[in-house]
């Protein structure tokens, strides 16, 4: 597949494509973009989290975990990512693994259980 066009133009330009690509449920497609610029600037969360989403949508669950996992690893609080994780564990079956990620999502949000 030609991948001239996910690749071109700005980082910017390309934020905004991959997120179009995102709304419009071509995930495949925003993960395409998004993977460029994860490369380009692994440091910043908010490309990586949207290439999670972008994998965890399209059922490439291995790829979602890894990418998350990363976040995590770097940022232990940041609470969406944690969610994403714990959500992707879920649809592996791994429900066990998946609930501590949960919990600590829950908590990192101020969810507290009601006693």
């Amino acid at each position: 597949m030609e991948t001239t066009y996910y690749g071109h133009g700005t980082p910017a330009e390309r934020w905004e494509r991959a997120q179009q690509f995102f709304e419009a449920k071509d995930y495949a497609g925003a993960a395409r973009v998004l993977t460029g610029l994860v490369q380009e600037a692994p440091e910043q969360t908010g490309a990586r989290l949207l290439l999670a989403r972008a994998y965890y949508h399209s059922a490439q669950l291995r790829r979602a975990e890894a990418e998350l996992r990363t976040i995590v690893e770097s940022d232990p609080v940041e609470h969406y990512a944690r969610l994403m994780l714990g959500r992707t564990l879920q649809r592996q079956a791994r429900h066990e693994e998946a609930e501590r990620h949960l919990r600590i999502a829950s908590a990192l949000a101020g969810d507290f259980p009601q006693e």
